[in-house]
């Protein structure tokens, strides 16, 4: 039994205890009993949908309503503690997005401005006109880059920022939208290094991971290394229906896809190289509990505690949904707020469970490779984080980090809609 360590942000302390205990895995952690059903499916993953290692915590404001963890590193052998940490590819997208909404919330950066005025270099090649807005919301025209990347240039950020700011768009900036599948971290994170004169993870650190006790890195000390399990990637199964983006990025070579994809210098997010980078893309570290506490002040109206993180209207302006419809690099329907994903029902498609990610119809997050996920909900007043090892197929959600999603918001009684969403 230990006592989970909270500093003087006010996150109510829990107590670990064995929740569940099967001969396939322990659930250790704290649950409120209104939650037993969601513990009996994060238990359900691990015994029938190939869970291996994991971690979920849910909040409301400061109160703990789950913090539960179970298994193993992908070894099989060294078991998955509080501590445990994975990459969480692009989750790390809506901690980079919320380091730019802070400063447009301070008004400090303007979201309708021309992002010239922030980056000069960036007026290039077309993209004299791009807003900032364009940035945030994955309409910028710059899902990829054309010109081939050469090994380790991901782990430069100067050379990646001289790139993206040379590159002419892929079409006129703000007439459609693309997933910037590893480019949305330089992107915005160099507005946020041009303002502040902090590093996209020094800011981080700053004003989110230091006063919401997160463990959450984005740029990740050698000390820290040890705590981390590696993911294991997913095999195919023979008969599943195959995402429009696996087709697309192997159809055409020098297609959006397959140039996002694999024109990365053969960069890896899962090796100490890149935990030391601050890949804001896809190279965040953290678990269940580091993305429900970077959420959770926006579930509440803004303010943890004493401390104000985002104004209400910053928070009204987060829950809208920005841009929608045809996805250029996920080949797609896809739905996006200001850098952060809105719910996402494709169900209706051929593969459509591995291009879906359905949440609350006010809710704001990201989903990452493999199936991790953090949220806020507004309208229910919870936040919502959940990391695993053995990573799913597809683009979005799997169905285990869904079946949580469905367990939880079945707790708060609410309703999956014909919309595509959850609501009271």
């Amino acid at each position: 039994m230990a006592i989970s360590a909270h500093l003087a942000n006010g996150f109510e302390p829990v107590v670990d205890h064995v929740l569940r205990q099967t001969p396939e895995v322990t659930i250790i952690g704290y649950a409120d009993p209104r939650f037993d059903q969601v513990v009996q499916t994060f238990l359900d993953n691990f015994v029938h949908r190939g869970e291996v290692g994991a971690s979920l915590c849910i909040l409301s404001g400061r109160e703990t309503l789950v913090d539960i963890y179970a298994g193993t590193a992908i070894d099989g052998t060294t078991p998955w503690t509080r501590g445990t940490v994975s990459v969480v590819h692009s989750c790390t997208k809506a901690a980079v997005a919320l380091c730019l909404l802070k400063l447009i919330d301070e008004g400090k950066v303007d979201l309708h401005e021309e992002v010239r005025r922030y980056w000069p270099q960036y007026a290039q090649n077309g993209k004299e006109a791009t807003s900032v807005r364009m940035l945030l919301d994955h309409s910028a025209g710059l899902p990829a880059l054309r010109q081939k990347v050469e090994p380790g240039a991901f782990l430069d950020w100067d050379r990646m920022v001289d790139l993206l700011a040379a590159e002419p768009p892929f079409w006129s900036p703000g007439s459609r939208h693309g997933y910037q599948m590893t480019t949305f971290g330089w992107l915005v994170g160099e507005v946020v290094r041009q303002v502040s004169g902090m590093s996209l993870g020094q800011y981080f650190k700053t004003h989110f991971a230091s006063p919401l006790n997160l463990d959450f890195w984005i740029g990740m000390p050698d000390e820290e290394m040890d705590r981390v399990t590696p993911l294991r990637g997913a095999k195919p199964v023979r008969g599943e229906a195959v995402p429009a983006f696996t087709k697309g990025l192997l159809a055409d070579p020098n297609g959006i896809p397959a140039l996002a994809f694999f024109n990365t210098g053969k960069f890896r997010a899962d090796e100490p190289a890149s935990y030391r980078a601050e890949f804001g893309a896809g190279g965040g570290l953290t678990h269940g509990r580091g993305l429900a506490r970077l959420f959770a002040p926006l579930a509440v109206g803004g303010a943890l505690g004493e401390r104000t993180y985002f104004s209400k209207p910053a928070i009204e302006q987060m829950s809208k949904t920005w841009v929608a419809g045809a996805d250029q690099t996920l080949c797609m329907p896809s739905r996006f707020g200001l850098g952060l994903m809105k719910s996402m029902d494709n169900t209706h498609r051929p593969s459509g469970g591995f291009e879906s990610c359905v949440i609350g119809h006010t809710a704001f997050g990201h989903a990452g490779a493999g199936g991790s996920l953090g949220f806020a909900d507004p309208t229910f007043g919870f936040s919502f984080g959940y990391t695993m090892n053995q990573m799913g197929p597809g683009i979005l959600l799997n169905d285990r980090g869904q079946a949580l999603v469905d367990a939880t918001y079945g707790v708060f009684g609410a309703t999956r809609t014909k919309a595509g969403d959850y609501r009271a």
